[in-house]
């Protein structure tokens, strides 16, 4: 087993605190993403588990064994940076060698082990090469058989897509995946891009200024936002945000919007002031005199699938999806529909997702606290 626990994580450097009070179960075999934006802490949280930062308090478990203050090399782990750190005066094969002579595993165990894994990433071809010469994402193979051949308990990966260009980065997301599907290593990956973290994860760790936002699966974070931060974060367009004008109460099974009564899912709580969130592709177009809101068409947007609108709403601007076959019209005067099962409420106080007849029935797939 290598699961990996932390419990009540804190770490402050003079007068900034970067991680708050974190408590957090990554499950053994499971590919975990710490998704957020520059400085909210998912470095300094990896950094910690790696052994390279010690916290201010709090602990870190890694299939059992308490590391919290243990040195990087007496962590079973393996870390792929986003800068490669490749040694320039090995070539391909040195550079996959030395993390086992390091260690002085039997010469006979290198070569079968090298063997191996530069059949799983496929680059056999480049084992004789310099690596000053290989293209970025040949480098990252590299990178990433280096922290492969080891076979440690858990991987650690900060950002190792960064630097490379769009094609390069869906590809290796793509390899990335197949290779933990095989490996079935527990791994934890930094990122600030959210497509990285939908395409990867099990599971997705939300963090904002030091703190774990939510800790769920890709769906969950994306239907089920835990707070109003996480639906602007998460989903491009972000989640339409609409005020109420109205309190609810338990039991409520609609809110009021611009003055217009709106179906959502039964309320299982109480709330003074409210926010209505919907994801833009659960938002019809419908006729100028149709539709719970009338708008007009500001914008609109074209992505070969479908469009993407923005609608002046009595409610505020409001982003759509719409198929290719139905354009919108700059200036058109529209009705809006929005499908019920798919809204969510935020208690306009706390900034918290209110829980509903559909929020209920959502079992979050980490533990976190």
């Amino acid at each position: 087993m290598a699961e990996i626990r932390i419990e009540n994580l804190h770490k402050r450097f003079t007068d900034f605190t970067a991680v708050k009070d974190s408590s957090l179960v990554l499950e053994d075999g499971k590919f975990v993403v710490l998704l957020g934006p520059s400085g909210c802490g998912k470095t300094t949280t990896l950094r910690m588990l790696a052994g390279l930062e010690y916290p201010t308090s709090g602990r870190i478990t890694l299939a059992g064994q308490d590391v919290t203050y243990l040195r990087p090399r007496e962590r079973d782990i393996a870390m792929v940076f986003q800068l490669f750190a490749l040694y320039p005066h090995l070539g391909v094969r040195g550079n996959l060698e030395f993390p086992l002579r390091n260690e002085g595993v039997p010469r006979a165990e290198i070569a079968r082990r090298v063997k191996e894994v530069a059949a799983i990433l496929r680059i056999e071809h480049l084992l004789d090469s310099s690596v000053n010469g290989l293209a970025g994402g040949d480098r990252q193979r590299v990178a990433l058989g280096r922290a492969i051949v080891r076979q440690p308990q858990a991987f650690l990966m900060d950002e190792p897509l960064g630097t490379l260009d769009a094609e390069f980065r869906e590809l290796m997301c793509v390899e990335l995946r197949k290779l933990h599907d095989r490996l079935k290593t527990t791994t934890v990956f930094v990122t600030h891009d959210q497509n990285e973290a939908m395409a990867l994860a099990d599971h997705i760790v939300v963090m904002n200024e030091g703190e774990i936002l939510q800790a769920d699966s890709p769906q969950g974070v994306y239907s089920f936002p835990a707070c109003l931060f996480v639906a602007r974060f998460i989903g491009r367009p972000a989640m339409n945000l609409l005020p109420a004008e109205a309190p609810v109460a338990r039991g409520d099974s609609t809110v009021r919007v611009a003055s217009r009564n709106i179906p959502v899912p039964t309320v299982d709580a109480p709330a003074p002031r409210v926010v209505l969130g919907v994801r833009p592709e659960h938002v019809r177009l419908r006729g100028a005199d149709q539709g719970c809101l009338g708008g007009r068409v500001q914008h609109v947007e074209y992505f070969g699938s479908h469009w993407v609108a923005e609608v002046q709403t009595e409610a505020g601007p409001m982003k759509l999806l719409a198929g290719k076959a139905m354009r919108p019209v700059p200036d058109e005067q529209v009705g809006l529909d929005f499908d019920t099962r798919h809204l969510v409420l935020f208690d306009a106080a706390t900034e918290k997702l209110l829980p509903s007849a559909t929020t209920l029935t959502h079992n979050p797939g980490m533990r976190h606290g």
